[in-house]
């Protein structure tokens, strides 16, 4: 790569994870601000296959929706990421300008729209991002969303390859995945899209585990205990137990009230416990509640309330019942 380390002027330190720094930086001849992510190199281990693994990914994910790496500085004993330069994180967003952390519809709406097209194009290019969580979603003062951290991200093929069941962030991990499925494959960002999506709308994580299994009871108390019934051979996986509490759904309205119809039914769609009912990021971008962006062609910041909350007005109050019609 071109780039020499002393091309970049060093600033203050973003955040610091488990094998890597991030800092912000400036390019000094352009002024331009980067980050600048970090990895300390091992002379006896070389360099971890995370790192290998995101810069070989993500030289092939160019779109708008995806945090863009300019640049990567090799030396004896560091390696730097350079990547685009982002104001904050989507955590750091929603406790800044959010309602105890939740953020207004319209703005909610825009997020989720760009987070599935970003989705929908690492899919599209056979790359599972395996760790989507709203720390690892990168915004700006113009509205954008990107996302960011591919450091857990795996591509894919047929048939359906043998992943790891330990990735994830707990919060956002998937019930198959907490069972112990290795079979995974799109389904799992899915479950995380919806999980981000609550979250953005109620100020808080939806199912904020502290162990796997606190992580599984907590997901059971909302979407019911899976059986062999409501999800066929739930019971041959690893981490499954017939002696599991036996909780039966809540509706979601009940948690997020200030959600408008069709994003229940949107986030109903996402949140299947079987995995093969989620439906796809290309579905997701396609369902209602998007309506007017699918119309424009482009998401804007803040669209017409006025007209979203005549829309919504002309929609049923039980969109579970609806399910078949959008999807």
């Amino acid at each position: 790569m071109s780039a020499q380390s002393s091309q970049f002027q060093q600033l203050e330190k973003l955040g610091e994870g488990t094998y890597a720094t991030v800092y912000k930086g400036r390019n000094r001849a352009t002024g331009t601000l980067v980050a600048l992510k970090e990895i300390n190199l091992d002379s006896e281990e070389g360099t971890p296959s995370t790192a290998i693994r995101e810069i070989s990914l993500m030289k092939d994910l160019k779109h708008p929706n995806i945090i863009n790496l300019y640049d990567v500085i090799h030396t004896e004993n560091k390696l730097t990421l350079v990547f685009e330069y982002l104001d904050r994180d989507l955590k750091k967003y929603m406790d800044i300008h959010g309602n105890n952390g939740a953020l207004e519809p319209a703005v909610v709406k825009s997020f989720m729209y760009q987070l599935l097209k970003g989705i929908d194009f690492c899919h599209q290019n056979r790359v599972l991002h395996r760790d989507l969580k709203p720390q690892n979603l990168l915004t700006n003062s113009k509205g954008e969303l990107k996302i960011g951290d591919f450091g857990l991200a795996r591509a894919f093929g047929i048939p359906v390859n043998t992943f790891s069941s330990e990735v994830v962030t707990l919060w956002y991990r998937a019930p198959d995945v907490l069972m112990g499925s290795r079979n995974y494959s799109t389904s799992i960002d899915m479950w995380s899209a919806g999980c981000i999506l609550a979250e953005m709308f109620i100020g808080r994580p939806l199912f904020p585990g502290s162990s796997n299994e606190d992580q599984l009871m907590k997901i059971f108390k909302v979407m019911g205990t899976p059986n062999e019934r409501t999800w066929p051979g739930v019971s041959r996986l690893p981490n499954y137990r017939p002696n599991f509490d036996v909780y039966i759904p809540q509706d979601l309205r009940s948690i997020i009230p200030n959600i408008d119809p069709l994003a229940l039914n949107l986030l109903n769609g996402l949140l299947q416990m079987k995995p093969e009912n989620r439906i796809s990021a290309s579905q997701a971008l396609q369902h209602p509640w998007f309506q007017e962006y699918n119309l424009q062609g482009v998401p804007q910041q803040q669209p017409d309330l006025q007209h979203q909350q005549q829309q919504q007005q002309t929609y049923p109050q039980h969109p579970q019942q609806q399910q078949q019609q959008y999807f």
